[in-house]
């Protein structure tokens, strides 16, 4: 008979009990959920042997949390697991690439997870030539991750292929095949280094059109039309960064109209960019031999730039060859 009333007492007392333990997770997760911010992402990939690794090691020494050939389908709950550190984990950098192949499929699902939950995430990607790849697996003495039993340019060939689609998504893509290893890091510092993003920002890139294309520019400006500083003898041996040639550019006919209008342009095409989201642009200035006019134009313009809210990094990739 106690026994029983005991029973009763029990299940009595439990509901209530119930009730209250739910009335205080009512009132407890409301306040840890606004409590937990969501990390910032970092996509690193690209090719093997563009810089992958030196990428994901200037990001470690700004602060981020890094984690190295993270499978894609697991990208969403890395970034669970940072929102529950309560800020502790406030950036993570995950790098992808051809070792986790088996998951690729998973990548754009956990892009589209990532989009869901309104995760700021960009995607990096790291490009380099065919020759520069060779060259670089020669002198370590390593196969391609995708070679088989073929050749390093067939191993090439195929992680090409393979990231051509993510390579297009990109929001950043750097290529590194004239970069050494500070130039690559100067170049993400100046990505991802500030506290605060800024809405746009561009790198303005000049070279020399006999050296070829920079396979990473977005938009691509001529100055050939204006005369050569090179066949001016005591122009030749300076730069475009040098005043006196800076002053013979500038003072050709149609350079400052030109610099006035590109600059216009790129008002328009900034506003743009800022409405569809991207956040990087590279805008790569040429001429003959990359050393005197688009030197001197990329310097001009990257102030405009500047002037108009636009952070700004300037490179002179072939400044320096004969």
């Amino acid at each position: 008979m106690n026994e029983r009333d005991g029973h009763s007492q029990e299940h009595a007392e439990a509901p209530g009990a119930a009730q209250a333990g739910d009335a205080a997770a009512e009132h407890a997760e409301p306040k840890g959920a606004a409590e937990a911010p969501i990390p910032e992402l970092v996509i690193i990939s690209g090719m093997s042997g563009a810089g992958r690794s030196t990428a994901a090691k200037c990001l470690e020494d700004l602060g981020w949390f890094v984690v190295d050939n993270l499978p894609p389908a697991l990208i969403p709950t890395m970034v669970d697991l940072g929102a529950r550190s309560q800020g502790n984990v406030a950036r993570i950098a995950v790098v992808v690439d051809v070792r986790g192949r088996r998951f690729f499929d998973n990548l754009k699902e956990s892009l589209a997870d990532l989009t869901a939950k309104q995760v700021t995430r960009r995607v990096v990607y790291l490009e380099a030539s065919d020759e520069a790849l060779v060259r670089r697996f020669e002198s370590v003495r390593r196969p391609h991750p995708l070679q088989g039993d073929g050749r390093i340019v067939d191993g090439i060939a195929a992680e090409r292929d393979l990231l051509r689609e993510l390579r297009g998504d990109a929001d950043l893509v750097i290529d590194t095949s004239s970069l050494n290893v500070h130039e690559l890091r100067a170049k993400l510092d100046a990505q991802f280094a500030g506290d605060d993003e800024p809405e746009l920002r561009a790198t303005v890139m000049s070279f020399g059109y006999k050296y070829g294309l920079p396979v990473d520019a977005d938009l691509v400006v001529d100055c050939r039309f204006l005369p050569n500083p090179h066949w001016v003898p005591e122009l030749r041996p300076f730069t475009g960064q040098n005043e006196e040639v800076a002053s013979y550019v500038f003072d050709q006919p149609g350079a400052k109209e030109f610099l006035d209008r590109y600059a216009e342009l790129l008002r328009l095409v900034a506003t743009g960019y800022r409405r569809e989201g991207k956040r990087y642009v590279t805008i790569a200035v040429g001429c003959t031999g990359g050393k005197h006019r688009s030197v001197a134009m990329s310097e001009r313009l990257s102030r405009r730039l500047a002037a108009d809210g636009v952070e700004t990094v300037v490179v002179h990739r072939d400044l320096g060859r004969e």
